[in-house]
């Protein structure tokens, strides 16, 4: 399996702007720039499209390692906050709300550190990566 994603760009690294699509479409000419990466202008970033990739594999992950250990969670919800720091990212702090019957804290603990050491994006990324899990 390959996805795809495009930038484009034009001008200079701070005044210049570009936009990301995607091929689903989801990103379509979405714009970024200098001012939507360091400051608070509307658009988006590599660190939060990095941030969401990472939040929305690991859980899916965890649904599976829940469901491979026989638990069916009501919810789960992730947040994952990513830090650019020097000009790399150094970590990837993921800290996960679940509903899950049955399961005690220490079952759902090591079905989440499962997770977070084994989905591809958590594999991917060369940075600390931390985990807050709570179980309602």
């Amino acid at each position: 399996m390959k996805r795809t994603a495009t930038a484009v760009w034009n001008g200079s690294g701070k005044e210049g702007k570009g936009t990301l699509s995607s091929q689903s479409e989801v990103l379509n000419n979405t714009p970024y720039s200098y001012k939507t990466r360091f400051t608070e202008e509307k658009g988006t970033n590599p660190e939060e499209l990095i941030a969401a990739a990472h939040a929305g594999c690991f859980t899916m992950k965890l649904s599976f390692v829940l469901g491979e250990a026989g638990f069916t969670p009501d919810s789960l919800e992730t947040t994952a906050a990513v830090t650019l720091d020097n000009g790399a990212i150094t970590s990837s702090q993921l800290s996960v709300k679940a509903s899950v019957p049955g399961i005690s804290k220490e079952q759902f603990d090591a079905c989440a550190k499962e997770a977070k050491d084994n989905c591809p994006i958590s594999k991917a990324l060369n940075a600390e990566i931390g985990l807050e899990a709570t179980l309602a």
